[in-house]
């Protein structure tokens, strides 16, 4: 039956002759099994975008069902790695004989990991968008992993304005008693008059891109998270108690920063993570004093890496 259908695609040519740098599907649907290092495999809900691109000017158009079944074939009996997104790639062009000569695969999905609590001992889920991407440029692959991690930033400047008007109010309080006693400034502390003025911080997203080689195998999405977040060592909480929120304030207390403070950090912590071979970071500080976003970009900085 099928053999009498029409094929519009393999049987007319292009109304209009000309190559395409992409064609495929994007959005596509599909449960994922992904292989992250040091963490079992774990099912995700994935959105894949897959393409090849049409060098042949005349062809009509690719085959997208092709695409999706070796999709849906990744899905249902195998695990996401370094080495069957390769084999993904690999399967794109050789589906596409004559017609293709390149290939890009795109998964996009939530990843889950148990995050302690600071101090209560307590653990709760946290949830970070990652981006996997796979390129085969005539047999060049490039294979890409990128992540958000979401932390407290709090303003140095802020801070120290804060601290100005705290030091105004003890002086106002306290400046007529010469008999001033330890336990008196200990507890006009504890008061609303005593912390006349607090310092500004918001929730921020460092967004990290990096550039993986042959000598991975499962993908290290774990260590990424970890790398950035003991790096800023504010990350947004999971499980949270009183004694973990008052540790939580100690630490955004104890590592002020500007949106270059924090890029900074990230820079130099990339810099010795020696088996990435490239790495592209954002800083967004997503500010609650203004209405806009204070941003820092940076780059590991190789001749013919990633471009700010």
């Amino acid at each position: 039956m099928t053999t009498s259908m029409p094929d519009i695609a393999n049987h007319t040519t292009a109304q209009t002759e000309g190559t395409l740098d992409w064609v495929g599907m994007s959005n596509i649907e599909m449960p994922i099994m992904v292989a992250s290092k040091g963490e079992s495999e774990r099912m995700v809900s994935a959105h894949v975008d897959a393409f090849v691109n049409l060098k042949e000017a005349q062809a009509k158009g690719i085959h997208m069902s092709r695409l999706y079944l070796l999709i849906d074939e990744l899905s249902t009996s195998n695990v996401l790695n370094y080495q069957s997104l390769v084999t993904l790639l690999d399967g794109f062009i050789s589906s596409h004989q004559d017609l293709s000569d390149q290939a890009k695969v795109q998964f996009s999905f939530e990843y889950h990991l148990r995050r302690k609590s600071l101090i209560s001992g307590n653990e709760g889920w946290k949830a970070y968008p990652v981006t996997l991407t796979g390129y085969l440029n005539k047999g060049e692959l490039t294979v890409e992993l990128a992540i958000d991690v979401r932390y407290s930033s709090t303003c140095p400047c802020s801070a120290a304005l804060a601290r100005q008007l705290i030091q105004q109010a003890l002086n106002e309080k306290f400046s007529q008693q010469s008999d001033l006693a330890l336990a008196d400034v200990h507890d006009w502390l504890g008061t609303t008059d005593g912390i006349v003025a607090t310092p500004h911080s918001q929730r921020s997203v460092a967004e990290l891109k990096v550039k993986l080689n042959a000598n991975v195998t499962d993908f290290p999405i774990t260590e990424l998270v970890d790398l950035i977040e003991n790096s800023l060592k504010t990350p947004v909480q999971a499980a949270v108690k009183r004694e973990d929120e008052q540790e939580f304030a100690r630490l955004n207390g104890q590592n002020l920063m500007f949106c270059e403070d924090a890029a900074r950090r990230l820079q130099h912590t990339m810099n010795q993570a020696s088996h990435f071979d490239d790495f592209w970071l954002r800083i967004n500080h997503l500010e609650s004093l203004h209405a806009h976003d204070a941003v820092s970009i940076t780059t590991k900085g190789i001749v013919g890496g990633y471009q700010p």
